[in-house]
């Protein structure tokens, strides 16, 4: 039975990871250290030998190096990050700290085993579009060799984890792998991301709120189609490159906000209204991302039609209402991003 590790197993995309591949019959150790974006909630699982839930930060090189000594995984998938934007606007300290000097400790665990093991566990590092910033040009969307333009302090720090990565693959030899993907969807996300943020609103009766003019335009991708990726990446994925994954479908804020609405309308007697309120600082107007190498070399598409994955989305939360009720903290309740 193959044996892996997936960072950041309770939160949005690491807990789909995590029961994509418990269903595949692979031995999954989730490493995770439960902070507000991880939710319990995402994770249903009764006692099974092949899953384990070990509670730490991948900074704690002690935890790490202990836990590949004893399971000897052949594969590391890091999801673990801060990962909101208007946190890191409010707060970007816990980004420098998470994102770049976790994710170098991380290496350095791996990096120690690897020293010492005559099998090489390698990595498959999650990162994002947003790295590559502002992409206005309506008829250009980001390749792997697009120029580094992050906007954020999360964006920054994502950036800075990817060069790290990279700086290790050269220099010690290090088998990893890095992805951008675009923005997710799906169930299990915390509301303080658009898509559930709209939702929970609906549910309950709060107006939607919609940055700017709602001309911000983003790539969604279902969170299934990335955990396919995922898995295509680190079976034919070749070490020391980058793919980008994405679905190349964009919508504007204000479009995708219609969109929901129209949909949960269809389906479900909701009331609904958005309103427009200060726009986020240096909100970037466009992310697109140019696919291709994945599609042509490791012949992976999405599979989700966006309309269908987004109503299937809706439909999860609607059977899931308790989901919000584990929430940490009330943060999805309130603006954030505004300290400036």
């Amino acid at each position: 039975m193959k044996k892996i590790i997936i960072t950041g197993g309770y939160g949005f995309i690491g807990s789909n990871l995590v029961n994509y591949f418990l269903k595949k019959n692979f031995f999954v150790i989730n490493i995770d250290k439960l902070s507000y974006s991880s939710n319990k909630y995402n994770l249903k699982i009764s006692k099974k030998s092949n899953y384990v839930f070990i509670k730490s930060d991948i900074g704690n090189k002690k935890i790490i190096i202990k836990t590949l000594k004893k399971y000897k995984p052949s594969l590391i998938f890091n999801l673990a990050a801060e990962t909101h934007v208007d946190r890191s606007i409010d707060g970007p300290e816990a980004f420098i700290k998470n994102n770049i000097q976790s994710t170098f400790n991380l290496l350095e665990s791996l990096r120690f085993h690897n020293k010492n093991s005559k099998k090489k566990i390698k990595l498959i590092h999650i990162s994002t579009d947003e790295v590559y910033g502002d992409i206005i040009n309506n008829k250009l969307r980001a390749d792997e060799k697009f120029q580094y333009q992050p906007s954020s302090p999360y964006a920054a720090s994502k950036a800075s984890s990817e060069h790290l990565v990279k700086a290790y693959v050269r220099t010690y030899n290090f088998p990893a792998i890095i992805s951008n993907c675009s923005n997710n969807y799906g169930p299990n996300q915390n509301p303080e991301k658009l898509i559930p943020k709209i939702i929970f609103n609906i549910l309950n009766n709060l107006p939607i709120p919609v940055y700017g003019k709602g001309n911000n335009s983003r790539e969604w991708l279902h969170v299934k189609d990335h955990c396919r990726a995922l898995e295509i990446l680190s079976t034919k994925g070749k070490i020391g490159e980058n793919y980008n994954i994405g679905s190349g479908n964009n919508l504007s804020n204000l479009n995708l906000i219609k969109t929901i609405i129209r949909l949960m309308k269809k389906n479900y007697k909701l009331n609904a209204k958005f309103i427009f309120v200060k726009d986020r600082p240096g909100h970037d107007l466009r992310y697109a991302l140019n696919s291709k190498k994945i599609r042509t070399k490791l012949n992976w598409k999405p599979k989700i039609n966006l309309i269908k994955g987004i109503s299937e989305t809706i439909d999860w939360y609607m059977q899931n209402q308790n989901y919000f009720k584990n929430l940490k903290g009330k943060s999805h309740l309130k603006r954030l991003g505004l300290k400036i």
